[in-house]
């Protein structure tokens, strides 16, 4: 098949998991077109079967802003004429969603007709898209998709709940990639963090308020107070500052680490003993998985899709939102034992495996074929 890949290319879920997929599906023989501002943060070295078709967003002097939207949709149409694509996957439903069915229209009033797949990856709809202003719009084009998914039952039922959705949403989760996401032997790099084996407990996120990281630093500051540890902060954003004052202002300076956007984050994960996730929405929990494939166990919220992932008593322990006493409680109940948190280690593996790359790649492969045909069914 020849799929366009259509996302934003940050370090958040959507971008990430997006990229990944198209990777996977290429490495399989599909030919992927990658259609987006900027190249995306996981799209390094060349890959065959893997094409990228940047999207131009000059400023026009006529505009306070740049029409992007606009752009994209001309890139969008200039792709599938010339690359003749099979499918349009456009991850996160704004504006992706919409600019692809402007883009399919233009297409149709050629006599070309080209399906669209939208994923919803969360905040797209559950922060931005139940925006008033965004809902019609947001609403339309995703009854206006070929096929629709989602990364979890959660986000599934808070679209319906949301908006007046006709089209059946198909749940696919999000995935991991196992030849990157594996323990292995760091020693020398947990000793240069760790110089006297204290516990290692990491965060990594984009620092949205919604992600509550000074959470994040009062329970670390609990568990410090029983148990020689250190904390690694990776990644960056609006709330770092923030975090950074109000560690300063407990004194844990030289306990918590900030070190910022990191593309090896896996090598990070492999020295960590327990990973911390405090956010108050959350549609899946991908970073969550990205530690569990790395035997690292997860203290989280319940936020969300969260629950489908880390298992209470299992993988971890999820707590209420907020609620960082329990979490600093259940935090110490898997590093004061050596023989317990070897326990959740081998638990949270094996739940990782679960959404193993190649288990979830033939679901949207399947899913590709079935919406290729339908639409090929309803235009004869």
């Amino acid at each position: 098949m020849k799929i366009g890949i259509v996302c934003y290319p940050t370090y958040g879920g959507s971008g990430v998991i997006a990229t990944e997929l198209g990777l996977g599906l290429a490495r399989k023989g599909h030919q992927i077109h990658f259609i987006t501002y900027r190249r995306p943060a996981r799209l390094g070295h060349f890959q065959e079967n893997v094409f990228y078709h940047e999207v131009d967003t000059s400023d026009y002097p006529l505009f306070e802003f740049p029409p992007y939207e606009t752009a994209l949709a001309g890139k969008m149409v200039d792709v599938v004429r010339f690359e003749n694509l099979d499918l349009l996957h456009v991850h996160y439903a704004i504006p992706h969603a919409a600019v692809a069915y402007m883009a399919k229209k233009i297409l149709l009033s050629e006599g070309r007709y080209v399906p669209v797949i939208t994923t919803l990856h969360g905040t797209d709809i559950t922060l931005v898209g139940n925006n008033s202003a965004f809902k019609p719009v947001i609403e339309f084009s995703i009854n206006k998709s070929d096929g629709v998914t989602a990364v979890s039952d959660h986000l599934k039922q808070q679209t319906y709940d949301y908006f007046n959705i006709k089209k059946d949403i198909r749940v696919i989760p999000n995935f991991i990639d196992f030849d990157r996401f594996k323990r292995s032997n760091k020693e020398h790099f947990r000793k240069a963090i760790a110089l006297d084996n204290e516990r290692i407990l990491i965060h990594v996120s984009n620092f949205r308020k919604v992600k509550r990281v000074e959470d994040v630093i009062s329970v670390f500051a609990k568990v410090n107070e029983q148990l020689a540890s250190k904390l690694l902060l990776i990644g960056d954003g609006p709330e770092r500052w923030n975090a950074e004052s109000y560690s300063r202002s407990l004194g844990l300076g030289d306990q918590i680490r900030f070190l910022g956007k990191q593309d090896a984050i896996e090598e990070l994960l492999a020295v960590s003993d327990l990973f911390l996730l405090t956010s108050e929405k959350e549609s899946f929990g991908l970073a969550a998985l990205e530690a569990m494939a790395c035997e690292v166990p997860v203290i989280s919220t319940n936020a969300g899709g969260i629950p489908e992932v880390n298992i209470h008593g299992v993988t971890g322990f999820v707590s209420d939102i907020g609620d960082v006493n329990d979490m600093a409680k259940n935090a110490i109940t898997i590093l004061s034992s050596e023989e317990t948190l070897t326990t959740f280690r081998t638990q949270a593996l094996a739940q990782a495996r679960r959404f193993d790359i190649n288990n979830i790649l033939p679901i949207y492969e399947e899913y590709y074929e079935e919406i290729i045909e339908a639409s090929n069914l309803s235009n004869e």
